[in-house]
This record gives structure tokens, sequence and C-alpha cells, in this order.
């Protein structure tokens, strides 16, 4: 049996095909070029605590291993899938002994570093403080929101990319060059078929990789061709990450697209979500969201065409109402746009939390009792429809402290425009109003 058969001929072609030195390293050159912080530490053998955050199959631990192998350190791995603290005691002791007896530095690398709690992280900070192990954590979410800013003081994050099919294109040949990669098989696949492997993984080295052996064991005499391809390729679904950065990336995709009224971009990034298994009907609700956010009053038929999507594919479901989701996408995204109701309802809320509770003035009290009423709930109040337009022109609906404040600022798009222009004109009646609700606050 050759070098490669045994227990190495049951090991997956991408723990195979792992770099072993910086030169192999495919990808990644703006955190590992030679002029970056981390290309230098790497070639330099100079090691610190960091964060490699980034999407599934980019290199994280590829590059932890390749640092703890450049730097001749000891490497220690735990995964916070299925760690906790015993296991980070049990990996801190091997970190002593090593140092103890060899002198040796220790990389811990720890994967999936986020589903650690936050005493669980804390539980590293002494042992990197003391420089008992370098602390390497892999992640992909956002460590911002996932680490404890104890333990993001005391790492580097570096964000790692997902790879362009140029790049994937070099992972697979490599490994169809490597003697270690199919135990001596030879494979012939043309640079088409190559392609189409690499956009398959997308962005993703391991699965890429993954559909490369996958498909060397369908080939016919060592041939991958559409054949092969074909039946290696089922519905395969785009990357989507359910609650990760991927998902919140491409949903502030589709939101900017919409806001930046680029029907066709937003339909995109409609289509790449349902595409990824996202639930429609969490869709429709930020449809929903975007009606109020970005069109509100310039166009309120938004908001009824986004809801009717919403009821649509809670109706029907898919595909009827993936269909009503993006004429209510493509809709909002023509739409007039505005965010004047959105930024006023923020500054009254803002107001209210501010000014605490203010009284409701007299008259603008309930009186339904002739108790009420005696104590002067709702006196001198100005019934709007008996007057002029059904306008009390000098009323005031504030309380005095309040009397000037305003809070909606329609733009001067759509049928805001309007609404802007009415609202000129009732301000100027209630200024030139003989009967002013509050004089001394009167504006000019």
């Amino acid at each position: 049996m050759s070098e490669t058969g045994g227990a190495l001929a049951h090991t997956p072609l991408a723990a195979r095909m792992r770099p072993r030195r910086i030169e192999e390293f495919i990808g990644q050159e703006h955190i590992l070029g030679p002029d970056t912080p981390l290309g230098r530490a790497v070639r330099s053998g100079s090691l610190h605590s960091m964060i490699l955050w980034g999407p599934p199959g980019v290199g994280k631990t590829s590059l932890a291993r390749m640092l703890a192998e450049t730097t001749d350190a000891h490497f220690q791995a735990i995964s916070a899938v299925l760690g906790g603290v015993k296991d980070i005691r049990a990996a801190v002791e091997v970190a002593q002994a090593e140092r103890a007896q060899s002198g040796r530095r220790c990389i811990l690398f720890v994967d999936e570093v986020h589903r650690f709690n936050k005493a669980q992280q804390d539980a590293f900070l002494p042992f990197v403080e003391d420089g008992t192990v370098v602390f390497v954590g892999a992640t992909t979410e956002n460590p911002s929101f996932e680490l404890n800013s104890a333990l993001l003081s005391r790492a580097r994050v570096y964000k790692l990319r997902a790879l362009d099919e140029a790049a994937i294109v070099r992972v697979l040949k490599r490994a169809l060059r490597s003697d270690a990669a199919f135990d001596g098989q030879e494979l012939r696949i043309d640079d088409d078929s190559l392609a189409r492997l690499a956009r398959a993984a997308d962005g993703d080295a391991r699965r890429s990789l993954n559909l490369l052996e996958v498909a060397a064991d369908l080939a016919h005499q060592g041939r991958i061709d559409e054949t092969v391809l074909a039946e290696l390729f089922g519905g395969d679904a785009r990357r989507f990450d359910k609650g990760g950065d991927v998902f919140h990336d491409q949903i502030s995709a589709l939101h900017k697209a919409v806001r930046g009224s680029s029907p066709d971009a937003a339909l995109y990034w409609l289509a790449r979500m349902l595409d990824g298994g996202c639930d429609p009907l969490y869709v429709a609700r930020r449809v929903v969201r975007m009606a109020t956010e970005d069109i509100g009053n310039a166009d309120p038929r938004g908001l009824s065409i986004a809801l009717d999507a919403w009821d649509t594919q809670e109706r029907l479901g898919s595909p009827e109402g993936e269909l009503a989701i993006a004429q209510a996408v493509a809709y909002l995204a023509c739409a007039a746009k505005s965010n004047a109701v959105y930024v006023a309802w923020k500054a009254a809320r803002a107001e209210v939390e501010a000014g605490g509770s203010i009284e409701v003035p007299m008259h603008l009290r309930n009186a339904p009792t002739s108790l009420m009423k005696s104590m002067g709930h709702g006196a001198e109040y100005r019934y709007a429809h008996d007057e002029p337009d059904a306008h009390a022109a000098g009323e005031n609906y504030f309380p005095p402290e309040l009397a000037d404040r305003r809070f909606y600022n329609p733009v001067e798009r759509g049928l805001e425009k309007q609404i802007a222009e009415k609202l000129r004109s009732l301000r100027d009646r209630d200024a030139a109003s003989p009967v002013q609700r509050y004089p001394a606050r009167r504006r000019p």
C-alpha cells in the first residue's frame, strides 16, 4: 500500500490538503500579504492572540495550524460546541506542562468560540494574560456581538473573506496535482467543469474539496465530466447562514436596495435569501418594516401592498406568496421615499423618555361625568368640526412646556409634498389667529 494509503486514505481530502506553509495558503492575501501585520507575524515567527472571523471553509483552522507549524508551537484545539470549562482547564494544563518541559509556546485554538458563554470566555483571560497560551479563536459570527469585550481587548481580530472562483480553482488544481490527494489515481477534468465545481463551492474551500472527492469516486475511468457533475449536483443552496452574519448582511443588502430605489438589486437579494432557505414570512415582515421606515407617507399604498404580500404568503405559501413578496419589493423600490415618520417617531419617543410624566392640559382631558366637568376637565376645548375648514386656528394640543415642539417634517416627495403644503398652510393660520392657547409661547 502506498504512503497515502491506510489511515490517511480515510482522512477527508480537505484535511489532507490543509496548507502547511504560508506559501501554500490560498486566498486571504489582505491579511497574509508580506506587508500585513499578520503576514509579518507568521513570517517572523512571532505570535499574538487573535480572533479569526469569517464564513465556513475559508481557512480559519488551517491558518491556526499553520501558525503552530511555522513557529514550532504546540497546537492544542478544543471546540466550543462540545467543550466546557473542564476542557479549557485540561487544555491549559497541557499547555503549562509543555511549557515547563520543552519551553515551547502553546497555541490554544478554540473553534466556534462564540458558542462559549461569558463565564467560559472569561476562563481564558488569566492564561492569555500570563502567556500560558496564545489564544486563537475561530468564529463565523461578528465578534463585537458574540465575544466579551475583555477577551476582544486581548486579541486582534482578523476578518477572513469567502474565496473567489479563481482562488477555489487554485485550491482544486493543487489537490489534483498532489500525490497525497487520490492515492495515485489520475483524474482528468476540463477547465469548464473545474470552474463549475468552483462556483458550486460558493466561496468555501473545504466544500470544494469535498465535492471534488465525491466527483472522483463517481468518475468513470478517472474522467470528471458533465455526466459526473450532473450526478454530483442536486439542489445545493447558496450560502445563507440563518441567524448569522450572512443572514444579516443579505437582509441589510435587500433593505438598502429598496431604500436606494434599485428594484433589480432588491429582487436579486430577495432571490438570494429565498434560494438559501430563508423563511418567506420573515422576509414579508421585514418588507413591512421597509414600507413604514423608508416609504412612509410619501406613498402610503406601499404599506398596504406589503401587508397584502404577507397575507398572500400566509394564505397560499410558495411559490405564489413569494411572487407577491417580489411584487411588494419591486413596488417599494420604485416608490417615492420618505423617512419623515420614522424620524418623527424616534424624536417623539426620545422626548417622552427625557421629559417625564407631564400632565395632560385641562382642555384636552376627558370629561364624561359632571364631577370631572366641575373640576375643569375639557374646559375651553374647541371642537375642530365647529370651526372654519374643521381647524381650530391657534389651538395647541401639547402641554405648555412643549408647545413649540415639531417632530414630523414631511419631505417634498410623493404624497408628503401635499402633506407638507397643508401643514404649512395650517401653521400660517395658527400664527395669524387672534386666539392663542398659549399666547406667551406664540410662534413668530
